[in-house]
């Protein structure tokens, strides 16, 4: 897709125009990080952004949050105006001195912070966690209490960055379930980064392909086998015709 592809859709839960992204130092040389970057998250999506290390995936998140103002394009909507938006990151980011209920509570607005989560809580298995603090929990667990923290505002779209990496397979695998389980339940939109692409394979709807730095889109793949359908033998010929047509993105 370029970036005349990708114009502001009504329907779209996030549409992205990214024209040029350039990190300046006055110690070194300019290094340009995006470059026409373009695409849009339909409700109801699972999008996963696959890139080589150092690609801009981490950047491109940060522009998507709101987080840097510093590059040429547009997000719609603004996410400074309330985009409703839930931010899972590799660190669970838990303050440990509060319980597990006061670290997903303390991230709802002030006005909403009394809100009911018994809900949320049980279908992620957290209700006997809830009066535990952080360093009582496995990072699995920690993760899910992230998850929590994510969902108690009731998002639009949920924004995923290496959710699973440095679990092991069963609690990897446990995660994946919970989030496909609540998307399809919430109806609620995904964009997951992730260098695992079997993990991408078994979730997703729809893959971004993203060339080396700066990023740009090199291909959009689209996985019409429902999630339910797909085995290993799909996720290793999916990888492998990948890493065939791609070679500078999907590593063989």
């Amino acid at each position: 897709m370029r970036m005349s592809d990708a114009g502001a859709d009504p329907a779209a839960v996030l549409t992205a125009r990214i024209a040029r992204k350039v990190y300046r130092s006055a110690r070194s040389e300019p290094v340009e990080a995006v470059r026409d970057l373009a695409f849009a998250i339909a409700p109801g999506e699972v999008v996963c952004l696959i890139g080589p290390s150092g690609a801009g995936k981490t950047t491109t998140l940060r522009i998507l949050l709101g987080l840097d103002r510093d590059y040429e394009g547009s997000v719609e909507p603004d996410p400074r105006g309330g985009a409703g938006i839930g931010m899972v990151f590799q660190d669970p980011r838990l303050l440990p001195w509060r319980t597990v209920e006061q670290n997903v509570r303390l991230a709802l607005p002030r006005e909403r912070r009394g809100r009911d989560l018994d809900a949320l809580f049980e279908h992620l298995a957290l209700t006997p966690w809830r009066g535990r603090f952080p360093g009582a929990l496995s990072l699995g667990m920690q993760r899910r209490v992230a998850l929590a923290r994510a969902l108690a505002d009731d998002p639009r779209l949920l924004i995923l960055d290496e959710p699973f990496v440095s679990l092991d397979d069963a609690a990897a695998a446990s995660l994946r379930g919970l989030v496909v389980d609540t998307v399809d339940r919430l109806g609620m939109s995904v964009l997951m980064v992730t260098h695992n692409v079997a993990e991408a394979l078994e979730i997703a709807d729809r893959l971004l392909l993203l060339s080396p730095r700066p990023a740009s889109l090199v291909a959009t793949v689209p996985l019409a086998l429902p999630r339910r359908e797909r085995g290993r033998a799909f996720a290793e010929a999916t990888r492998r015709d990948l890493a065939r047509l791609y070679p500078g993105v999907i590593a063989d």
